[in-house]
């Protein structure tokens, strides 16, 4: 795949984590009624956006990094919730598999493509 490929997976993923955790923690299965203060979740991805949507390397990089606490956050959050709120957790983790995947794809195939 080529690096736009790449950077067209990551960046859609990171929309789609950034909507699904905006949605799971305000509607579809907060932790408490009406809403829940860990919809701040998502700040960490916001300043991201920019830079994955422009294919910047450097933000590839440290999103390989930032990553991986949601995918832990998906795989706690799978093992111990019930119902719905384990379904979007499973989500959670197949999303930032992606984005992770992707990052670090577009990294080698960016480096690769300036040789």
């Amino acid at each position: 795949m080529s690096a736009k490929v790449l950077n067209v997976i990551t960046s859609a993923s990171l929309i789609a984590l950034i909507a699904l955790c905006v949605a799971w923690e305000l509607w579809l299965a907060p932790q408490r009624p009406g809403g829940s203060w860990l919809v701040l979740k998502v700040l960490p991805l916001m300043p991201a956006v920019f830079g994955i949507l422009h294919g910047k390397r450097y933000t590839h990089k440290w999103m390989t990094l930032l990553i991986v606490a949601y995918f832990i956050e998906g795989a706690v959050r799978a093992y111990s919730d019930k119902g719905l709120s384990a379904q979007l957790a499973g989500v959670e983790i197949v999303l930032s598999i992606i984005l992770f995947a992707g990052a670090v794809l577009y990294v080698r195939r960016s480096v690769d493509q300036k040789k």
